[in-house]
């Protein structure tokens, strides 16, 4: 199963810290073979690092760094396509994404408008890149995780993606 790196613990935030999530690491870690990636240390930008946001201008969103302005957007998305393409090896059953961050968010990204004006309307960067390569593939965020009721609908629809491939 995919996972945002972060979660297991690996201290790979901008900051140098982690999003260890418990109930990932200690109750289904067990149960999982964890294929960890952080998408931004992978594509070379370091720890510690200037944090990175979503910026929307016209049609067009952009990961930039907050203070710099440093763009992203396009070194992230090439990596981004090689680095999925290169999952398909893993064989992945389901993938948990780090929420709310400009490269693993999949639900309610912030997102700053060309006006200044805020939104939390984006998706990051490496998850669309994920969504559109497995469309089918069971993906939850970490956060949402912790409602019983989504954690076990994740669960289920991970056992029932993991049966129809066994059956070719």
């Amino acid at each position: 199963m995919g996972i945002s790196a972060c979660l297991l613990g690996q201290e790979v935030r901008f900051d140098g810290g982690h999003k260890r999530d418990r109930f990932l690491t200690d109750e289904l870690g067990p149960h999982v073979e964890w294929v960890a990636v952080c998408p931004e240390v992978e594509v070379g930008m370091g720890i510690p690092r200037e944090p990175v946001q979503l910026i929307r201008i016209g049609e067009t969103t952009r990961m930039m760094t907050t203070s710099t302005g440093l763009d992203y957007t396009d070194r992230m998305n090439e990596w981004a396509q090689a680095r999925v393409e290169a999952l398909v090896g893993e064989d992945l059953d389901g993938y948990v994404l780090k929420s709310k961050s400009p490269s693993c968010g999949l639900w309610n990204v912030r997102v700053e408008h060309a006006d200044g004006s805020p939104a939390n309307d984006g998706r990051g960067l490496f998850a669309s890149v994920l969504l559109e390569r497995f469309p089918s593939l069971p993906i939850e965020e970490e956060g949402r995780l912790a409602d019983p009721h989504l954690r076990n609908d994740f669960l289920e629809r991970v056992l029932a993606y993991r049966r129809l491939k066994d059956r070719g």
